[in-house]
């Protein structure tokens, strides 16, 4: 069965960044029956992953965490955007990971912010990070505002989250098949190039 982890980064104990995770878990269950997800909440780890930056050393319940997300085929990744950009926790724990744990692997990126002020967060924060870690992220990326989840905004905002993880579904047809690296970035490339034509008439 194909894996997932989704990374939730969402600071209280409940928060808009956990509820757009769900909801992308949601989705992505409709797209692809067969696939496991489990949900990594970043603030249970928030001291484990202190702990590692200053010591070196990762925890159990921190290293448990890490191997997950290196055997995941994919990942859903999703953060608060404070002040144009992520928290110092999320960072963070990217930063204890192994420097080779998400190469090739496809990654939805997404975000929430109490203003559309921070909508391209995703863009100049987010993706460069993934990039720099060699990551497949798919093309859309999910901002989620306080406005998104209001009446007016919420059509838009399942719309968004359907078309993204269509696209990390269409990723995630590859996983766990042998597939080499260069079949991974094959893939990749067919599926963007199907998402910007469109349908077929």
């Amino acid at each position: 069965m194909t894996t997932v982890v989704a990374i939730t980064a969402g600071l209280s104990e409940t928060s808009s960044t956990r509820l757009l995770t769900d909801r992308l878990v949601e989705s992505l269950g409709r797209q692809t029956g067969d696939v496991s997800v489990e949900i990594v909440a970043l603030r249970e780890l928030a001291h484990d992953v202190v702990d590692a930056t200053l010591t070196g050393f990762a925890s159990p319940r921190l290293q448990d965490a890490l191997d997950k997300v290196a055997a995941a085929d994919g990942l859903i990744v999703a953060t608060p955007i404070y002040k144009a950009s992520y928290p110092g926790l999320f960072k963070s724990f990217f930063d204890v990971m192994e420097t080779d744990a998400v190469i090739g692997k496809p990654v939805l990126l997404a975000a929430t912010a109490g203003t559309a002020r921070h909508s391209l967060a995703i863009e100049h924060t987010l993706r460069p990070l993934f990039a720099y870690m060699q990551a497949l992220v798919v093309p859309t990326g999910v901002f989620a505002s306080t406005h998104d989840w209001g009446a007016e905004g919420a059509q838009a905002l399942e719309q968004r989250i359907d078309r993204a993880t269509a696209e990390l579904a269409s990723l995630l047809k590859g996983a766990g098949t042998g597939r080499s690296r260069d079949d991974e970035f094959d893939l990749f490339s067919e599926t963007f190039r199907s998402i910007a034509e469109g349908p077929r008439a």
